[in-house]
């Protein structure tokens, strides 16, 4: 069976994969806290832990959040969506309903006293907001508030991206604007001269190879932590370059 005829029964199968059947990310709903950090224009929230850049350029914005250590899962949990209400404190504000966010950033646990400033240490379920989120269901002076939260589907505009980072012998692929599950626990790679390779979690949904694909087609399949898959054929041109992205024509 040849490559091309082969990538299409694959691309149509990872697609139905995609689109077919129930999700497995657990929807029920849990107790947490929630604070914010930066100001009303979210430049804090930019970067981050979980390795995207420009949030408003990759298409997150403000609707975003830093996770504490148990939510965070050393960056595997970047990328997933979840939704927020805020509840029994009199600093929530009446018929706010919930919102929704992608976490993008860890919320680094703190060791040092006083310790009702340890929101984010081990076990605790905590959501760090931008500014924005926080407002738009508590009071500003409330300062920290409980939650209920729930991991919900993202929902993504145009198809998964894949920004090619690093240099000919260290391959460095952040993959972003994952719908679906959201979090990607496997990306395998394949330059249109090579066999396909596992990639290397960098760290949060940065991925990395050694192998020199240089002038070569690139594909990759993309999972994500309820088990789904697609497949993305020649994303990237032979002539590609590091610092650019390329957009992929599905997604989950």
């Amino acid at each position: 069976m040849s490559f091309v005829v082969l990538a299409i029964l694959v691309s149509a199968a990872n697609l139905v994969l995609a689109h077919v059947g129930l999700t497995n990310i657990d929807s029920s709903w849990y107790d947490a806290h929630a604070t914010f950090y930066g100001d009303m224009s979210g430049g804090e929230t930019m970067q981050g832990a979980c390795g995207y850049g420009d949030l408003f350029k990759q298409g997150y914005g403000l609707e975003t959040a830093a996770l504490s250590t148990a939510l965070f899962n050393n960056g595997q949990t970047c990328g997933a969506c979840f939704e927020l209400m805020c509840v029994n404190s009199q600093y929530c504000k009446p018929n706010a309903g919930t919102i929704k966010i992608t976490a993008t950033n860890f919320c680094p646990p703190n060791y040092a006293e006083p310790f009702q400033y340890h929101w984010c240490n081990p076990p605790n379920n905590h959501f760090d907001l931008s500014m924005k989120m926080f407002l738009s269901f508590a009071e500003y002076r409330g300062g920290i508030v409980p939650v209920k939260f729930r991991r919900m589907m993202c929902g993504k505009s145009g198809g998964v991206r894949f920004e090619i980072k690093g240099n000919p012998y260290f391959i460095m692929v952040l993959v972003y604007n994952v719908g679906g599950a959201g979090d990607v626990t496997n990306v395998e790679i394949r330059g249109h001269k090579s066999n396909w390779i596992a990639m290397s979690r960098n760290w949060g949904q940065i991925w990395n190879t050694g192998l020199n694909l240089v002038g070569q087609r690139l594909s990759f399949v993309v999972r994500t932590s309820d088990g789904r898959s697609l497949a993305f054929f020649n994303v990237a041109p032979e002539n590609w370059g590091f610092g650019q992205t390329y957009e992929g024509k599905l997604n989950f």
